[in-house]
This record gives structure tokens, sequence and C-alpha cells, in this order.
């Protein structure tokens, strides 16, 4: 299985390690590490990572140290990240997004 990360997501892990690097060198760094470790995580499997909800197709991973989740979904040769979100600011925002 491969992993492709849309680029919504990918914006949103890049604002992201800017945010946290500039409040401290090396912060950023830690997090694009920990997400990595996730994709990893989510790649080797997949079906272990609970549904969002019951009624859609996406799954999620909590990301470990941070405040945010991963927001994925499975297709037939790939596992497709529409969403690197923070956990405590505006749940489902990115719903609308569809993978390219």
């Amino acid at each position: 299985m491969r992993l492709r990360v849309e680029s919504d997501a990918e914006e949103e892990l890049t604002a992201a390690a800017e945010w946290y690097e500039s409040r401290r060198a090396g912060l950023g760094v830690e997090l694009v590490a920990v997400i990595d470790g996730a994709f990893e995580a989510i790649v080797a499997a997949p079906l272990a990572h609970p549904l969002w909800r019951p009624s859609r197709p996406y799954r999620m991973k909590v990301v470990q140290r941070f405040p945010y989740l991963i927001f994925f979904r499975c297709e037939a040769d790939a596992v497709v990240v529409i969403a690197i979100a923070h956990a405590r600011r505006r749940p489902g925002y990115w719903i609308g997004r569809t993978p390219t």
C-alpha cells in the first residue's frame, strides 16, 4: 500500500511546522518527524485506525505529543491523507475536500 498526501494536507503540515518552529527552534522538525511516524503506522495497518464517523469513509489517526489528527481514506491502491487537522479547531472543516 502506498501513501498519497493531498496538497491541502501538505500545506496544513507546513503551516503547523512553521508555527511550532517559530515558538522553539527544532520543534517544527519534531512535529514533522512525529507525523512521518504516524504515516508509517497508517500505511502498515490502515484498517486498525477507527472510522471518524460511521457514515463517512474517513479514518483517523491521533498524533502523539502534538494536538493533531490525521484524516485519511483507504482506496484500492493507496492510503490518501485528506487533512492534518488541529484537534481543537474547527472540527470537520475538511469534509468537503475531494481526493485528487
